[in-house]
């Protein structure tokens, strides 16, 4: 991975970290400082916290970065239309309902282990863009519009990293 793609990963890792110490439960713990993402992934009950919070914008354009999603596939993954996409991030108070706060954590887990098993944002973008024999034909890209299809997607990307091919 580059140097500017683990920056980016750091940069929500530490920005998750502040919001997560921002909500009152969460204060006074010290989870998450300088941690990778996936202890925050680990501990489901924050996660929950999280995503019934809402993710403020400011955390979302640093997810945004990471991610190796266009505005059109953000907007498709949300099920917002783009013009309200493009509006809420200008407004620098707006807080994500829960659950497109939940379809935003959801792909940051993907897109953190993605970046694990694959080299570079461009190589990750490749594989979930191209036809996976192991997930019948379709591109992993488009399994990511619900739940079980992301839970397919985090199976597949372990199995890769496991050498695991089918």
């Amino acid at each position: 991975m580059s140097d500017s793609e683990n920056i980016r990963i750091d940069t929500v890792a530490e920005e998750m970290a502040t919001y997560v110490r921002s909500l009152p439960r969460y204060s006074r713990h010290p989870t998450l400082k300088g941690v990778p993402l996936t202890r925050f992934f680990s501990d489901r009950m924050m996660v929950m916290d999280v995503i019934r919070q809402g993710i403020p914008t400011s955390l979302f354009m640093s997810i945004k970065q990471m991610a190796p999603f266009s505005d059109q596939e953000w907007s498709d993954f949300l099920d917002i239309s783009l013009k309200s996409l493009q509006r809420y991030k200008k407004e620098s108070d707006y807080v994500f309902r829960s659950i497109h706060s939940e379809k935003i954590i959801e792909l940051v887990e993907v897109t953190a282990v993605g970046l694990e098993v694959f080299d570079s944002q461009e190589d990750f973008a490749a594989w979930l863009n191209a036809s996976s024999h192991a997930l019948s034909n379709r591109r992993p890209i488009e399994l990511l519009r619900d739940s079980y299809g992301k839970e397919m997607v985090l199976s597949e990307l372990h199995r890769i990293d496991q050498g695991i091919f089918v």
